[in-house]
């Protein structure tokens, strides 16, 4: 599994906290959303690697 580093996963979700409008209370929220997107794009560059041929489109 790729490496997922915490400074990714705080950059993330203070990306999301701001396009939230700065919602004051809710950092968990965004810390385990963030974690969920950025663990998710890693998982897919490593299936990448491992088989250029994937396609990433619906």
């Amino acid at each position: 599994m790729a490496e997922v580093s915490e400074e990714d996963i705080k950059r993330r979700a203070h990306e999301l906290w701001e396009m939230a409008g700065r919602p004051e209370g809710r950092e968990d929220e965004f810390w385990h959303k963030a974690e969920q997107q950025v663990r998710g794009e890693g998982e897919t560059l490593e299936k990448l690697r491992a088989d250029p041929s994937v396609s990433t489109s619906s």
